[in-house]
């Protein structure tokens, strides 16, 4: 039987360009968003460009650990992991002095930013760690690396979410898994909506699909630890 390609966040951007990359390659893809609207028009999407393709879908609002639950057991259903890739994410501009006092800012990037990725892994780690082979991809950002005067909690939950892959590798190294962390620039995504700039500006979500799919396809020898894709004029 063959295993099953996890993305979280799938119906927009880059998560959106993940399931089509791995749906035309022909592997299963389970994936999840909040809108059960727009994961109805991904699955009816993927029936008309990609014939015979199988999609598994699932609403979840993964900075809610129960709805978190809900979808990793719906995973564990479906079989086993080959690749999970923790893609949620939530972008909100601002100065860290400008935001609430009470830090639910932060609280809110951390559990959209961080914690779903965290939670996701933990769940299906031992299904992987089992199976002694698979693959985990954490899409952060440049803002991991780089601290913007608007970053605010986004720059700190970004961060982290390096820092948690950087431990995951760490730890895994050894067990046939491995892990990737994707720092992408500015990506033509819903988050930039709005924006006064030409497309050709941004990095296409196809380009950081098709090179997470290049990293995949290595074999288990080599891990491409950090993968940093930024616009080729450089960062907005």
């Amino acid at each position: 039987m063959q295993k099953n390609i996890v993305v979280t966040g799938g119906t927009k951007g880059i998560g959106r360009a993940l399931v089509f990359r791995f749906l035309r390659a022909g592997y299963p893809v389970v994936t999840c968003a909040r809108s059960a609207a727009d994961l109805q028009e991904l699955k009816g999407a993927a029936a008309t460009l990609v014939p015979g393709a199988v999609l598994h879908t699932h609403a979840a609002d993964l900075s809610k650990p129960e709805q978190t639950r809900g979808f990793t057991d719906f995973v564990r259903e479906l079989g086993t992991v080959a690749v999970l890739i923790n893609n949620t994410g939530a972008f909100i501009p601002g100065r860290l002095q400008d935001e609430p006092a009470d830090g639910s800012q932060l609280r809110q990037m951390l559990a959209v930013n961080l914690l779903s990725a965290y939670d996701v892994t933990l769940a299906l780690l031992p299904g992987l760690l089992a199976q002694g082979e698979g693959h985990i991809f954490n899409i952060c950002s440049t803002a991991s690396i780089t601290a913007y005067p608007n970053g605010g909690s986004y720059g700190i939950a970004k961060h982290a979410l390096l820092g948690f892959s950087r431990n995951l590798r760490e730890e895994l190294k050894g067990s046939g898994l491995r892990v990737t962390a994707v720092l992408p620039g500015a990506t033509l995504t819903a988050s930039w909506e709005g924006v006064d700039l030409p497309a050709e500006r941004f990095i296409k979500a196809e380009d950081v699909a098709d090179a997470i799919f290049s990293v995949f396809s290595l074999s288990g020898q080599a891990v491409v630890e950090e993968l940093l894709i930024r616009p080729q004029l450089g960062d907005l």
